[in-house]
């Protein structure tokens, strides 16, 4: 058996021959095995882009109300232990070890993916913890996705897009059908999207969940340095603007609320607890925008309509002579659709090789580029870290960074930058 986290993560990688195999009958058997129950209220969060924002929220919220909290999100940018959160802090190698065993004695010959073995994981993890809620951001999906193996008190659909078109379906009627398998009959079920699809709204009803959505049951309103939340039981006023960055993270902000005044009665939460996990929320790689000069600002943006989202976001910020992009990949992403949303953000592309097999290489990104009519300068690296050094040598100090398009970018500058997160 391995030894330290190093040797489990790399034993777990190896133990299915596919990275992705949808489907919760074999988690349902490895999870019997294992004895799991469900011990407190959880929070399932699906979505194409909003998730991580939304679950760093309520984790915050709930936190500053007192309570104990779990936290199980994916990918990672620097660490593994950061997918599992107690208290507000990454997992500990012993206990995360410790977890892995337990799941590998247990499932015998039923081989377990990456994110199986890790989700099965987290729950012994939290299990152990004495926790009061738990809190689960959907890997890829809902519906066939191994967090959908618990079953969630109130589940939340951020927004409906196009991404993992060749598990999820290529339209947002399929993709929606998807993210609602995660809604419970009779439970709270939350969409923040602002055109939900007609398949996630026939789900919800043909299963009886409660649904509340964005636009009918809820909304925000933007005032002078502050916002005004109005949802379902009610109006709360004189809301400082989240600690999240982002034009985005009212919408998010307000699908937390409605999240939490659907748990009043499992988790009760004072109004003062709600500003001061709003504003205390923060989270690595979202519109993050690090201080010094050049201004740099990280996003993992990887699908249009998040790049969408990080091209208001910059039209938002204040005035830069030049944005330069360190922007790299995976290759079965919507190219196109990245560069389209941001090529008039941008005014020189540093493109970067990835690691791994999924990733596009420079030249890739390159030619989408030219394809899509970018006239702006394009220069080609062997990394995140190359073209970083290359943009941080070259920008003014009135300038601007913007690296983007993956985790792996995202996290290789982290690094290079001898930052934590």
């Amino acid at each position: 058996m391995p030894l330290d986290l190093e040797g489990w993560l790399s034993y777990i990688e190896g133990q299915h021959s596919k990275t992705i195999a949808l489907g919760l009958e074999r988690l349902h058997e490895v999870s019997q095995r294992l004895g799991q129950t469900h011990f407190c209220p959880v929070i399932t969060v699906a979505g194409t882009n909003g998730k991580g924002s939304t679950c760093a929220m309520l984790e915050r919220i709930f936190l500053s109300a007192g309570y104990r909290v779990g936290l199980y999100t994916s990918p990672h940018l620097l660490r593994y232990n950061e997918r599992v959160r107690i208290q507000g802090e990454s997992a500990r190698d012993d206990d995360l070890c410790a977890s892995f065993l337990a799941v590998d004695r247990a499932r015998g010959d039923i081989p377990l993916t990456y994110f199986e073995f890790g989700t099965l994981a987290a729950w012994e993890v939290f299990s152990q913890a004495k926790l009061d809620v738990v809190i689960l951001e959907v890997g890829l999906g809902g519906r066939l996705d191994a967090v959908n193996l618990y079953d969630s008190d109130c589940a939340i659909v951020t927004t409906v897009d196009m991404d993992h078109m060749e598990f999820l379906g290529d339209t947002r009627e399929a993709i929606g059908f998807e993210k609602a398998g995660i809604f419970r009959s009779g439970k709270p079920a939350i969409c923040g999207d602002r055109e939900p699809p007609m398949a996630l709204l026939e789900y919800a009803e043909g299963i009886g969940s409660a649904l509340r959505l964005y636009g009918r049951d809820f909304v925000f309103v933007r005032q002078d340095h502050q916002w005004q939340f109005q949802g379902s039981q009610g109006k709360r006023n004189g809301l400082a603007y989240p600690g999240l960055r982002g034009q985005n993270q009212l919408l998010n902000a307000s699908v937390v609320l409605e999240a939490v005044d659907a748990l009043r009665d499992l988790l009760p939460v004072a109004m003062q607890d709600i500003r001061c996990g709003l504003l205390e929320a923060e989270l690595a790689g979202r519109f993050q925008v690090l201080p010094g000069r050049p201004t740099i600002v990280l996003d993992v943006a990887h699908n249009p309509q998040a790049a969408r989202v990080l091209a208001d976001n910059l039209g938002s910020m204040a005035f830069h002579p030049e944005t330069w992009a360190v922007f790299g990949m995976l290759k079965d992403k919507d190219v196109a659709g990245v560069v389209k949303a941001l090529k008039g953000r941008v005014t020189r592309w540093l493109v970067c090789d990835l690691e791994g097999p999924r990733a596009a290489d420079a030249r890739m990104l390159e030619l989408a580029l030219q394809t899509e009519g970018i006239s702006a300068p394009i220069e080609c690296f062997a990394n995140p870290s190359q073209a970083l050094a290359a943009a941080r040598g070259r920008a003014s100090e009135d300038d601007r960074i913007v690296a983007f398009g993956s985790f792996l970018t995202v996290a290789e500058v982290l690094r290079a930058l001898g930052r934590n997160a």
